[in-house]
């Protein structure tokens, strides 16, 4: 494929968004002239922008709430993508076909290896959410051995629609529904906590031993994950997502693999932890 000229994140909003700070400094580490930029486009505006930032030579990466439009938008999809029905990685091939690709998978599948080793079988899971960000979780959920997933949504018809999608899946229900407590690890794939301290669910509805993973990531991490941890919980937030999906992306775009340190390194010290 050839090289992008320009790199963007699309998304509404994405003032807030690490992948600039991350991907920049991949960029310089690799000693490339160009650089990742954040581009905040409403519904209305995502297909025109997304056209016009192709032609203009550009690549990168689409966030909330535009990874399953993204979808659409694509001539050609990877496997995951296909699986997903959702796009946070696209460019442009030598036979000028737009292609989309899901990095979030292995963002995920690799976050939750490093949180939990080898993983163990017949996993219950409760995803909270029904968008672009839970097929990802549940692409990668697939793989894990004998395990299942309830996908709740406070749209009932949109996680249906996700339950069909996902043979995983068991159960398409609300974000009040019990199955919750039933659950070996708790995720939350909304925006919910992203500019504020509300929790997507409450603590108290989570089983005491449940491990907590909220793919929303804040500069001291969010406050659901803060307060399940003061709980006794294991809790993890985005970031290492963040990374990985990121390291995914990079190499989509080059052919080559960046500097993951450079990357970890310029995360952390852009979201204040290091």
């Amino acid at each position: 494929m050839s090289k992008p000229e320009r790199l963007a994140l699309l998304g509404h909003p994405v003032s807030r968004s690490l992948s600039p700070a991350m991907h920049n400094a991949a960029l310089a580490a690799a000693g490339k002239s160009i650089k990742y930029e954040a581009i905040d486009v409403t519904i209305e505006d995502f297909e025109k922008t997304l056209s016009a930032f192709l032609d203009g030579g550009g690549a990168g990466n689409v966030t909330i709430p535009h990874k399953q439009h993204a979808f659409q938008c694509m001539d050609a999809c990877t496997g995951e993508a296909n699986k997903c029905g959702a796009v946070n990685t696209f460019w442009r091939d030598d036979y000028g076909r737009t292609c989309g690709h899901n990095t979030d998978v292995t963002g995920f599948a690799t976050m939750m290896t490093e949180l939990l080793g080898e993983i163990p079988p017949n996993l219950r899971i409760a995803v909270l959410g029904a968008g672009g960000a839970a097929s990802a979780v549940l692409t990668a959920i697939a793989e894990w051995p004998g395990a299942t997933a309830t996908v709740h949504g406070r749209d009932l018809a949109r996680a249906s629609a996700t339950r069909m999608r996902h043979s995983v899946v068991v159960k398409a229900a609300s974000m009040r529904d019990p199955l919750i407590a039933e659950a070996d690890i708790v995720v939350n794939a909304t925006p919910v906590g992203m500019s504020s301290d509300e929790h997507p669910v409450e603590l108290d509805r989570v089983a005491p031993n449940a491990i907590i993973v909220d793919l929303v990531y804040a500069p001291q991490e969010t406050a659901w994950v803060r307060d399940a941890r003061a709980r006794g919980h294991r809790a993890v937030d985005g970031l290492s997502m963040l990374l990985h999906q990121g390291v995914a992306a990079f190499e989509c775009w080059f052919g080559e693999e960046p500097d993951q340190s450079a990357m970890k390194q310029a995360l952390l010290q852009a979201a204040g932890r290091s």
